[in-house]
């Protein structure tokens, strides 16, 4: 039995609206293997993105455990769950989430410099070369395409390692060329590091390149296709 990085059982989140309290996630058991990729599709409103705010510790559960590696998020304070988060989960969204008054490098820099290593921006410029991106080093995000926007968000989300990746639609922006050349890259760096992958996407086509695809549908999971074995 391999042990798994990502362990939820019986998650509920309920979020606070004009009309009182709505239940988003209804009971979510879900179990990851390290290195595992995994695809959760389903229309909006289903609860995809709260899931995923749930496993970086963005959101608090109402009750349940969401637990990546051995701490449980749930019970973490604030100040430990930013320093989790700079080490092990890398996030990457839809509209790339980038400081635009920083440089490319600048932003990549920014959660090694947040937890203190000194080669701080050496280990950006390597990352950002790895994207193919090592002459936009200086430039900002505003001067830079949105393909080239979310190569950045790719390097600042691998660059320090982390054990896993969240990605909710980060070709939703993008055309559709574009889309497939950002993915590429994803994949690409998923497989070089190990890293698990947990992505978000309307596309199908894109879901079926996961190990595993899993439909969620009013914040609950159905046709997970296997479990750890």
């Amino acid at each position: 039995m391999i042990e798994p990085i990502v362990k939820i059982e019986g998650l509920h989140l309920s979020l606070v609206g004009g009309a009182g309290p709505v239940n988003i996630l209804c009971g979510i058991d879900l179990m990851v293997a390290p290195g595992e990729t995994i695809s959760i599709v389903g229309s909006s409103g289903a609860g995809k993105t709260t899931l995923l705010m749930a496993l970086s510790g963005l959101e608090r559960p109402t009750r349940g455990l969401v637990q990546v590696g051995s701490t449980n998020l749930g019970v973490a304070n604030e100040d430990d769950l930013a320093r989790f988060r700079r080490k092990h989960i890398g996030i990457v969204f839809q509209s790339f989430h980038l400081v635009p008054t920083m440089t490319a490098l600048e932003n990549v820099a920014l959660p090694l410099e947040f937890s203190g290593q000194p080669d701080a921006l050496e280990q950006a410029a390597k990352a950002l070369t790895a994207t193919g991106l090592a002459n936009r080093l200086a430039h900002f995000p505003g001067e830079l395409s949105g393909g080239e926007q979310q190569r950045v968000a790719l390097a600042r989300a691998f660059v320090a390692r982390p054990s896993l990746i969240l990605a909710d639609e980060p070709t939703g922006n993008l055309d559709r060329e574009t889309g497939k050349m950002v993915m590429e890259l994803l994949f690409n760096l998923q497989r070089e590091q190990g890293t698990t992958l947990i992505l978000i996407t309307h596309d199908e086509k894109l879901a079926s390149r996961c190990q595993r695809s899993i439909r969620m549908a009013d914040g609950v999971l159905h046709s997970v296709s296997r479990e750890i074995e």
